[in-house]
């Protein structure tokens, strides 16, 4: 193989093989459930926060809308946020919180970026986590 050959085709390779940066949380993302949308931006301090930003109206209760809809505590969805308080890490965001409106219950949790731009969302109690995958939204 030629020597200009074999360096465009190992930059490709490279290229194409690019790990995503784990910390890179930030951007709009849909829910597991893809019923809502949540953007996560810088809290003020660097660290990441989570808001909701657009709820289906399919799956908001009869006679409420996206605009009106509540959470257990009676507290308006839409603007909520519900990721916030992360440290960084090596290996992504830890030692936040995320908060179910279906529950009205805020729970530990980890974020990161996976290498194919998913955003991996842990709820936990204690050691026991639930495992979410949100897709970025365009």
């Amino acid at each position: 193989m030629k020597p200009v050959l074999f360096t465009l085709v190992s930059l490709a390779l490279a290229a194409g093989s690019a790990a995503a940066d784990p910390l890179d949380v930030f951007g709009t993302f849909a829910t597991e459930e893809e019923n809502s949308h949540v953007e996560i931006a810088d809290c003020g301090d660097g660290s990441p926060c989570g808001t909701i930003v657009w709820i289906d109206p399919a799956s908001v209760s009869e006679g409420k809308t996206p605009e009106t809809a509540t959470d257990a505590d009676g507290k308006k969805i839409l603007g909520l946020t519900m990721l916030q308080g992360f440290e960084k890490k090596a290996k992504g965001w830890a030692d936040g919180t995320i908060y179910n409106p279906k529950e009205g219950k805020t729970y530990g949790s980890r974020i990161k970026r996976l290498d194919d731009g998913v955003l991996e969302v842990k709820g936990c109690i204690g050691p026991l986590c639930k495992t979410q995958l949100w897709k970025p939204v365009s």
